[in-house]
């Protein structure tokens, strides 16, 4: 607090009647908030009645300063500390200036009337120095909760990313994003691959996301980046956005889940699709975990065995005899229709007729490398799996 320099401090006496007429001065004060700011009528009365306990200890400690104008300050505990610490959630800090204005304004006009003969001057002064202590305190009360919020924000987006990795489905998952400010509940989709060696990461993938206006949580798991994305129409192109942020290697993308509480899915396949990847050295970036079901297949994923049997296995063998037999000729032949015709005793014709058939079917095309590559590892662990169930 600076000293009031050559001035005198207000007397005794002056100090006396400003004690007792603060409540009257909060009063005065708080009615003319509600006269000149629009937002500050529509508070809650709970809140209305914060903002008047907080107005009498500012005029209490300006009297005690007074009183002992050597002492060093602690406004951030007595003025601010007479509140709950959600007055600063509530009220932002452009707010909170005017609450005070209007305060200093109120005790300014009122200066006469309080102050004793002789004493007008001393105590305006004490005023207007007061106020510009107050204005730093509220600064720092406002910087230490930003500061607070911010390293309790990176805790819980740590533990929300984590439980992801760990593949937790809770239905608490979406209140704790809630809390991070994530508003969007779908479409949702897991980003994974590994983290850049300088830089902050966190920020990095947090901002190429909110340019494309997508929802975003990120987290360092061991050397893996893990990014969240949601509420885009097209999380494809968001994640080859932030795909950029990412350290050198491959970038897998899980695939789109209906919902944050499901998002441990898109999570698994794409830290899945992450370890089997280097089995696809051409592979795009970012690779959808999908693309990737037969490198993951081959790695021991439960689940990627699983998709290539619903999705391509069975479907091949529900079509009948033909659409197989072709599709396995085919694959036989190395794509080539015409041997591939003879083979089979058909038209090539036939054989196009068939293979377009099982594409339908499957998506994918038995003459495309990499379709026909997802073919065969499908067709080969669906056999496996058969003679496995005959021996059982």
């Amino acid at each position: 607090m600076p000293s009031q320099g050559n001035r005198p401090p207000p007397s005794a006496a002056t100090l006396r009647r400003l004690e007792r007429a603060s409540g009257s001065l909060a009063t005065r004060a708080v009615s003319r908030m509600d006269d000149e700011l629009p937002w500050f009528r529509a508070m809650p009365a709970d809140q209305r009645s914060w903002v008047m306990l907080v107005a009498q200890a500012g005029i209490a400690s300006l009297v005690e300063w007074c009183r002992n104008p050597s002492r060093p300050p602690r406004l951030t505990g007595e003025v601010f500390g007479a509140a709950p610490r959600e007055l600063v959630r509530v009220v932002p800090l452009k707010h909170t200036v005017d609450l005070i204005k209007v305060t200093m304004e109120v005790m300014d006009d009122f200066v006469e009337s309080v102050a004793e003969p002789g004493d007008a001057d001393a105590l305006r002064m004490a005023v207007l120095q007061f106020s510009r202590e107050v204005a730093f305190a509220t600064a720092h009360v406002y910087a230490s909760f930003a500061e607070s919020r911010g390293a309790w924000d990176a805790r819980l987006e740590a533990l929300v990313v984590d439980a992801l990795v760990r593949g937790e489905r809770s239905e608490e998952l979406p209140g704790r994003a809630s809390a991070l400010g994530w508003a969007a509940m779908s479409p949702v989709a897991v980003l994974v691959g590994a983290a850049p060696a300088a830089g902050d990461v966190h920020a990095a993938a947090r901002r190429a996301a909110r340019q494309m206006r997508s929802e975003v949580l990120v987290g360092v798991h061991a050397d893996q980046l893990v990014v969240v994305l949601g509420g885009s129409a097209d999380l494809e192109a968001v994640a080859e956005r932030v795909s950029d942020e990412f350290g050198p290697g491959p970038v897998v993308l899980g695939p789109v889940v209906d919902a944050l509480s499901r998002a441990g899915e898109s999570a698994t396949a794409a830290l899945a699709g992450l370890r089997a990847v280097r089995a696809w050295p051409g592979a795009p970036r970012p690779v959808p975990a999908d693309a990737l079901l037969p490198e993951r297949a081959l790695d021991g994923d439960p689940a990627a065995r699983a998709a290539l049997q619903e999705r391509v296995a069975l479907p091949l063998q529900t079509a009948g005899g033909e659409v197989l037999e072709t599709v396995r000729a085919v694959l036989a032949s190395g794509g080539n229709l015409e041997a591939s015709a003879r083979v089979l005793f058909v038209h090539p014709n036939t054989v196009r007729y068939r293979l377009k058939r099982a594409a339908e079917l499957t998506g994918m095309s038995a003459t495309d490398p990499r379709g026909g590559w997802t073919l065969q590892v499908a067709l080969v662990l669906a056999e496996l799996h058969q003679d496995r169930s005959l021996w059982h």
